[in-house]
Parts: structure tokens; C-alpha cells; sequence
């Protein structure tokens, strides 16, 4: 049969700035796009060095797979990238209290991220 993708929308994450959906469910998998420290009441990269934009880029991703009807224990898989790889225990330090359930993840260093951003998380997660 045709495997059917709902697209998941909430006013608590940043809007999609593209030709992209926030995330969406196919075959009981979410899929999230990537999402950067932009605060949804706002639009504005929030302030601040790597620990203050991943609690936002974490939020926000909070708030889509609240949307999804879903949440972080079933993460399966995030992929994370960073601007600079020294970032990388401070970033860690405030992934881990967010992602207890310690999903698998992959992690690299890009030459650029969106609106000069520090960091960008997107998450697979089951669906309840």
C-alpha cells in the first residue's frame, strides 16, 4: 500500500524557513528537520555561546515531538551538527539532559550552519 506522511506543525517550534516541513510521520516514524536556537516567539537566534543555544535548539525540538505526540525517550537516532568541534563537551553536557534515553547519534563538525548558528539537531523518534 501507499505509505502516508502527516506533516507535524506547532507554533512552540520555529516555523519552517524553506521549502520544508517541521517533521513528518511516515510508517510510525517521526522525522524531524533540523532545528537551530531560533526562539518560535520571536524568530531571532537567541543570545548567547553554545550552552544557551542547544537548551533552545533542544526545546524546540521538545516542542515538535510534543506536537508529533511524541517526546525524548523515544528518540532513536539524532544527528548533530556543530561549528566548531571544541564545542563539543559544553554541547554534550546539555544534550544529556535532554536525551536521557541516550539515542544513537551522530556528530560533525560543518563548515556553516544556518544564520551563523552554533549548532543543529534533528531527531528519528517512534511514535507512541
Amino acid at each position: 500500500g501507499v505509505m502516508i506522511m502527516k506533516k507535524i506543525a506547532t507554533e512552540k517550534a520555529p516555523g519552517a524557513i524553506g521549502p520544508y516541513s517541521q517533521a513528518v510521520i511516515c510508517g510510525g516514524m517521526l522525522y524531524t528537520s533540523g532545528q537551530i536556537c531560533l526562539d518560535p516567539s520571536t524568530g531571532d537566534v537567541v543570545t548567547g555561546g553554545i550552552e544557551d543555544q542547544t537548551h533552545r535548539v533542544c526545546k524546540n525540538l521538545g516542542a515538535v515531538l510534543e506536537a508529533a505526540g511524541t517526546d525524548f525517550d523515544h528518540v532513536v537516532k539524532t544527528t548533530c551538527f556543530l561549528a566548531d568541534m571544541n564545542d563539543f563537551s559544553a554541547f554534550n553536557k546539555v544534550y544529556g539532559e535532554y536525551f536521557t534515553s541516550k539515542p544513537a547519534r551522530s556528530c560533525v563538525a560543518v563548515k556553516s550552519l544556518p544564520k551563523g548558528v552554533l549548532c543543529e539537531v534533528e531527531v528519528i523518534a517512534s511514535v507512541k
